[in-house]
């Protein structure tokens, strides 16, 4: 249903040129629709959490975004800001170029300076960037995630060359298991598309069109 489908969307808007009032916006639609969280850059996180006081909507915020080439203490240090902001959740980029280099230990490192600055304050969400690897590499990027403590694999950025697909949220949710969510980002803009992400494993869907998604659900009893 809706309603169930609701609260498994991060209400988004990282654009560069969103405006206050457009962020002002994306937070009362967030209240009024009932999704999980909005998904804003940091320098809206603490705008953001004054909206949002006392509503069952938290807010995502973006770490290492969108290139995920900062340091680990550069991530680790965006992470404890946003939270003492009030962020409760935090979707990092990973390093991928180290996954690509074959540098696993930097890149499990890289995961877990987020994990270990957000444990017990904000859930940590892994954005391995799917379109720019290989099977093999988000294989390995999923493993090394679960490792380092991750609560959620992410698909993408949406800021790169490609978004979720059915087959990479399959992937993601065979290596991972069934204990770690995993969040479909990227080009997921219809009722339809929410579906097969579910159907696949996902767990939560990160949309601009939140509210698209759910009007194309009113009105049906199989989700």
């Amino acid at each position: 249903m809706a309603e169930n489908i609701a609260r498994m969307i991060d209400h988004t808007l990282l654009k560069a040129d969103a405006t206050k009032e457009q962020i002002q916006t994306l937070c009362e639609e967030a209240k009024e629709y009932n999704f999980a969280s909005v998904c804003v850059n940091p320098a809206w996180v603490k705008f953001s959490s004054g909206l949002l006081a006392g509503a069952d909507v938290k807010v995502c915020t973006v770490i290492g975004f969108p290139l995920g080439a900062a340091t680990p203490e550069t991530k680790a240090f965006e992470t404890a800001n946003a939270i003492e902001n009030g962020a409760g959740e935090v979707d990092m980029v990973i390093n991928i170029g180290a996954l690509k280099s074959g540098d696993n230990e930097y890149v499990e490192e890289d995961i877990r300076a987020v994990v270990n600055a957000a444990r017990g304050k904000a859930l940590t969400k892994v954005i391995i960037e799917t379109s720019l690897l290989t099977e093999e590499e988000k294989v390995r990027a999923c493993e090394m995630s679960v490792k380092a403590g991750a609560d959620f694999v992410k698909t993408s950025t949406g800021f790169s060359t490609g978004g979720a697909t059915y087959e990479d949220i399959a992937l993601m949710r065979k290596t991972v298991g069934p204990d770690i969510g995993v969040k479909a980002s990227g080009g997921v803009r219809s009722a339809d598309d929410v579906k097969k992400m579910i159907e696949a494993g996902a767990t939560r869907i990160g949309a601009s069109a939140g509210i698209a998604i759910v009007k194309g659900l009113q009105g049906e009893t199989d989700y």
